[in-house]
């Protein structure tokens, strides 16, 4: 049995990040630029995400199926 890997919007940029790098992508698909800003590594998916105008759920949503390969081509 695999070991779920669930992003939620309570960890940080920085903890999704190391854990999970394929999210890179979707983090540029969303407009969030945020690996070299110092607050990233500290701040929520949540904090990051209403700080840039983006839904929190949805980016969570995104990120999550970033982990299973299921990404969609272009943020809508």
């Amino acid at each position: 049995m695999t070991e779920e890997k669930k992003i939620t919007k309570e960890m940080s940029f920085g903890e999704v990040l190391r854990k999970y790098p394929q999210t890179v992508k979707i983090f540029f698909m969303y407009g969030m630029h945020c690996f070299g800003c110092a607050i990233a590594e500290d701040e929520t998916i949540e904090q990051g995400a209403l700080a840039h105008g983006v839904s929190p759920d949805e980016l969570v949503e995104d990120l999550n199926k970033a982990l299973t390969g299921e990404v969609k081509e272009e943020n809508e």
